[in-house]
């Protein structure tokens, strides 16, 4: 199949088309989201914890992620249960198109600390930390629509002490997002959708 082809159809026809064929047939058949404007994609189920979050746990963080890989490849990770890894959503650089791999009630793997993992919501953004034509204005843009729904739906506050890169993590060892990463512009976008 054409890859250009696909990349000009709807962003969900694209999204699925770079899964396996057994996550494609799950993806099709479930529907709801928790962020209207994304695309169920989901995570295997040994990538992550089933929870019922926030009742389970509070959620007061959202962590921000940089792939190191691209969109397509992201959400393969994710879907392979040998992996161990999951966050809940990837957007995607070109677009800002957002797909959506797990719950915001169930807890990703994606922090690289349990206490951080079942306190946040995960996002990740398609690119590499040392390349920023990555960060494009879509993707800020989508991305920080998200963000700020992510905050409104669990009493986030709209701040950097809250919104974090997964460098802040205690003890992480990872860099992302980045030095590249525009953390003035992301906060006011958040701040003003």
């Amino acid at each position: 199949m054409d890859r250009r082809r696909i990349l000009q159809g709807t962003a969900v026809t694209a999204a699925a088309a770079l899964l396996p064929a057994s996550v494609r047939a799950v993806a099709a058949a479930t529907g709801e989201t928790d962020f209207p404007q994304a695309a169920w994609t989901p995570a295997s189920a040994a990538n992550y914890t089933a929870a019922a979050r926030p009742s389970s746990h509070p959620v007061d963080l959202v962590v921000l992620h940089v792939t190191q890989a691209t969109f397509g490849n992201t959400l393969g990770i994710f879907a392979n249960p040998a992996k161990q890894v999951s966050a809940h959503y990837v957007v995607r650089s070109a677009d800002g198109f957002i797909a959506q791999c797990l719950r915001e009630k169930d807890i990703g793997w994606h922090a690289g600390s349990w206490e951080h993992n079942t306190r946040s919501i995960g996002i990740e953004h398609e690119g590499w930390v040392d390349q920023p034509a990555y960060f494009t204005h879509t993707m800020y843009e989508r991305s920080a629509r998200l963000t700020a729904s992510v905050c409104d739906r669990h009493g986030i506050p709209k701040d950097r002490a809250h919104i974090i890169g997964h460098h802040e993590v205690p003890g992480s060892d990872h860099t992302d997002p980045g030095s590249n990463w525009d953390w003035g512009r992301y906060i006011r976008l958040v701040n003003v959708v």
